[in-house]
């Protein structure tokens, strides 16, 4: 077996109309398919990233909240790759999203950030 890369990551929002813009307006992902699924009274989207990995953005009803302070055991973040961290923070900032300091990687030397999504998901910049 040879993994090939990550086709995409899942994330389960609590407000679907709110999560739907952020990713689509505000991180610009291109929507690939949107389903509204009656049985689970679910909506499931399909976002697309420039490289062709994708993110799958799902609505549950009383689903629980993510623990992320402190830190809890399972995915800790989703980095994105860009090539100006600085750029990218003043955009996020200019549609009211706050951004962390950007940071420099002690290993890479790279520059990275985080913020986080409508539901607090840790998301992470990083420039490449």
């Amino acid at each position: 077996m040879k993994l090939l890369g990550i086709h995409h990551a899942a994330i389960i929002c609590s407000d679907y109309p709110r999560a739907k813009h952020f990713y689509s307006k505000i991180l610009k992902l291109k929507i690939i398919n949107e389903h509204f699924r009656k049985a689970r009274n679910s909506y499931k989207l399909d976002l697309a990233l420039p490289d062709g990995s994708q993110i799958e953005l799902f609505s549950f009803t009383g689903a629980p909240e993510r623990p992320s302070y402190p830190e809890a055991q399972g995915l800790r973040h989703l980095a994105f790759k860009v090539s100006d961290v600085h750029l990218a923070k003043a955009y996020l900032e200019s549609q009211g999203v706050s951004v962390e300091d950007i940071r420099e990687d002690e290993i890479t030397g790279k520059k990275f950030t985080f913020f986080a999504d409508p539901d607090n998901l840790p998301l992470e910049l990083y420039e490449v």
